[in-house]
């Protein structure tokens, strides 16, 4: 670590605001990925910024991607960049926002602010529609939609990962959101 450099402590961690909250594994799994890179942005000027950096913008409530990172865009100016195995790409994007003039938007902190859970397993989908009352069936919900409603009786965004379904939220309802899907997890094995 470099001089300076604080850790980041996140939730689920040791010493975290989680710290000890079990993450289900097993037929229904939840992962912890809020340590892995993401950006968000908001505000004026946003996605006329992104779009001058080379990255095409998925419509409202839909996902889009560059060089493999992510792109959510929550609003027309609300858009956040996830970087779970492309870092150095959104540290470039990133460093070019820090340095351009305005207008750029602003930081909408979803690094610091956000959880990012991803729930899988061979019983996701019953796990799931125990979760949220969105039929996210892939006949009704697609791979590159985004549902911005509550999961887990939390107010959240989701959207299907190669993996399952990634799940972001605010970080401080992390070990809740842990233990209701601990719940739901106990009565679909």
């Amino acid at each position: 670590m470099a001089a300076g450099t604080a850790a980041r402590i996140y939730p689920f961690m040791p010493g975290g605001a989680a710290d000890g909250t079990k993450l289900v594994s097993g037929a229904i799994m939840l992962s912890d990925l809020t340590d892995r890179p993401r950006f968000g942005l908001k505000g004026g000027g946003s996605a006329d910024w992104l779009a001058a950096q080379g990255l095409t913008l998925p419509a409202v409530n839909r996902i889009g991607d560059h060089r493999g990172m992510r792109i959510l865009r929550l609003g027309n100016e609300d858009i956040l960049l996830l970087a779970e195995d492309a870092g150095e790409t959104l540290a470039q994007v990133k460093a070019a926002w820090q340095a351009a003039p305005a207008p750029k938007g602003y930081s909408s902190w979803r690094e610091e602010g956000w959880a990012w859970t991803r729930l899988s397993g061979p019983r996701l989908a019953e796990a799931m529609s125990a979760l949220c009352a969105l039929d996210l069936r892939p006949q009704k919900f697609g791979a590159d939609d985004i549902a911005q409603t509550r999961v887990g009786h939390i107010e959240a965004v989701t959207f299907r990962s190669p993996k399952g379904f990634d799940i972001l939220f605010d970080i401080t309802a992390s070990a809740y959101f842990a233990r209701a899907v601990a719940a739901v997890a106990g009565h679909t094995a």
